[in-house]
């Protein structure tokens, strides 16, 4: 019985150094070899391009960040006749018409996550106007670096064309 007991705690041992350590390290070390940028937070001096930052009024362009609680991660699943839900979005659709931002769907619903850091070119076309007009830009200007930030579809096919919202304001603030 002694002999089985220590065979089970070497084969333990064996197995947690290789499972347990060995192993995570060199996924980690491949990773980052790889895919340092990934594997490390995607951090900018702004945060993580993987989530979204909160934006507030026309000089920045605003992602879909939930505005009432960015720390919250989530969908809060309200469905199509929720009273709540149509008064989320009527405040959130009239505060960017006050901002001068034309309303898009995307723009004044809360994404799947809650911390989605991108957002359509559409949308991001939507703010192009205020955001010129708060930072002293052409629009044209504006619509030029939107068009720079065009992230298209996963190889040419799949998904749909989107704008990181970190980059583009990064890159916005290069522009000021």
């Amino acid at each position: 019985m002694l002999t089985q007991l220590r065979r089970a705690v070497v084969v333990s041992i064996i197995f947690f150094l290789l499972l347990g350590l060995a192993y995570p390290a060199l996924e980690t070390g491949i990773g980052n070899l790889f895919f340092s940028h990934q594997a490390n937070g995607s951090l900018t001096a702004n945060g993580s391009t993987l989530v979204g930052q909160q934006w507030r009024g026309p000089r920045w362009f605003q992602g879909r960040a939930d505005p009432d609680d960015p720390a919250a991660t989530g969908s809060a699943n309200w469905g199509p006749r929720s009273r709540k839900l149509v008064k989320i979005v009527a405040a959130r659709a009239a505060t960017l018409r006050r901002e001068g931002i034309t309303p898009t769907a995307d723009l004044v619903t809360g994404s799947g996550s809650g911390v989605d850091p991108d957002i359509s070119p559409a949308d991001a076309y939507a703010q192009a106007a205020a955001v010129a007009k708060a930072n002293d830009l052409s629009v044209g200007a504006v619509r030029r670096l939107i068009a720079s930030q065009v992230v298209g579809p996963q190889f040419g096919f799949l998904g749909s064309s989107y704008i990181n919202v970190l980059e583009l304001n990064e890159a916005l603030a290069r522009l000021r």
